[in-house]
């Protein structure tokens, strides 16, 4: 009997040994996070987030008519660039370029040579998707803003518009380049590819203003005025806006009746030629 309740004796120390140990062990954490350092600075302690540089465009007009004495016509285009650095601005490093592109079509160029002492075409290249007149704005010479690679890659510069050639002509490469070339020179020559180096003027610390001449041999259809804001020689931000250009007064009357009602354009003429062939005829008559 002695011996059992000895027994008894360890078993209850043995078991409030075991539960003292149990309540000194921490329980386990429900889930593992990892710490997230907080963010440092003025930005992060206000809850602020820095943007970048943007540039928006507005037209001086959204439409331009064509009359039978149009000689061509200055376009101004007005821009704000908003979060703007105050030290780049000081330092003149903000530069911007306003492009002015028109409708492309296919353009086919040919090269002359004298066979059997006659000039006439021996030669020719076809290019698909061309702009018809492509005008280059820009606060400072294109060579002083960006790098030669960049100018390019954005057609920045008439030399680098980019051309593309009908695969099926079967010429060279050199070929196309001399044809590419000749295309563009002829467009130049004729005031429909131009470049105007300060063309594009700050007027404030935001606001810019750039001026385009258009020929008087614009051609008419949608035209896509895009703009690129560089910073010291990087291009941070871009935009885009469009411009109609269309005929207007009587003579965009009578297109649009001889597109809608050909045949009673026809008939009109038609009659209009007799009527005025009996007033000759009656003027003319002697007595």
């Amino acid at each position: 009997m002695r011996s059992f309740a000895v027994a008894v004796a360890v078993a209850a120390l043995i078991l409030a040994a075991t539960c003292a140990a149990n309540a000194q062990t921490p329980a386990p954490a429900a889930e593992s996070r990892p710490v997230v350092p907080a963010a440092e600075g003025p930005a992060a302690a206000s809850g602020e987030v820095t943007q970048g540089e943007r540039i928006e465009i507005g037209l001086s007009t959204e439409t331009v008519a064509i009359t039978a004495d149009f000689s061509g016509a200055d376009l101004t285009i007005f821009g704000a660039v908003d979060n703007v650095d105050p030290l780049v601005q000081r330092q003149s490093r903000y530069d911007v370029f306003v492009i002015l592109e028109g409708p492309t079509a296919d353009m086919m160029a040919r090269r002359k040579g004298r066979v059997f002492g006659i000039w006439m075409n021996v030669d020719s290249q076809k290019f698909d998707g061309v702009p018809q007149s492509y005008l280059i704005a820009s606060t400072r010479p294109s060579q002083d803003i960006a790098d030669a690679e960049t100018l390019a890659r954005l057609s920045l510069n008439i030399g680098d518009i980019r051309l593309r050639p009908d695969q099926t002509s079967g010429n060279s490469a050199a070929d196309v380049q001399t044809f590419a070339d000749a295309l563009r020179g002829l467009r130049e020559k004729a005031e429909l590819y131009q470049e105007f180096p300060s063309g594009v003027r700050f007027i404030s610390q935001s606001l810019f203003r750039a001026r385009l001449r258009l020929p008087a041999s614009v051609p008419l259809g949608h035209h896509i005025a895009r703009a690129y804001l560089f910073r010291q020689g990087a291009l941070v931000a871009q935009t885009q806006a469009s411009l109609d250009i269309r005929k207007a007064g009587l003579e965009y009357q009578l297109y649009r009746f001889a597109q809608n009602q050909a045949f009673l354009y026809g008939l009109t003429a038609v009659a209009l030629a007799f009527l005025v062939g009996w007033l000759a005829r009656v003027l003319m008559r002697k007595d």
